[in-house]
């Protein structure tokens, strides 16, 4: 196992960056560890909905958790605001930084995770892990 850590400035997205940083890590197979920062806008998949919700303000991340690879990751998020109300989905693109993110992955070196699609399943791309 390979860990990374690697810190968000602001404006950037979070999960484009985290896709990013997995791509030019050739990561095939991680998880988040770690993640603490916060968010001046955050779009979210909230469970069971085919749409996404924005929101707007300043949010702290206090908590991130999935698998990553540059095969597809699926990671989901929690976020508070100033009253301490947290909300927390599935993560997409259009979440922006607003002083930091810090994030830790580990890299799995022994495996690959893919996602494929299976007939009378979810209707998502799962995950499925092959042996290197």
């Amino acid at each position: 196992m390979k860990i990374h850590t690697f810190r968000l400035k602001p404006g950037q997205d979070l999960f484009v960056s985290i896709e990013a940083f997995a791509a030019h890590h050739t990561i095939e197979a991680g998880c988040v560890l770690s993640s603490v920062g916060s968010l001046t806008h955050a779009t979210l998949r909230l469970a069971n909905r085919g749409y996404y919700n924005e929101y707007e303000g300043h949010f702290e991340i206090v908590s991130m958790t999935g698998t990553v690879s540059i095969h597809g990751s699926h990671l989901h998020v929690a976020i508070s605001d100033g009253d301490g109300m947290t909300i927390g989905g599935h993560l997409v693109s259009g979440c922006k930084i607003y002083t930091t993110a810090e994030i830790v992955v580990a890299e799995f070196e022994d495996v690959v995770y893919k996602r494929e699609m299976f007939e009378n399943d979810s209707g998502y791309e799962e995950l499925v892990v092959y042996k290197k």
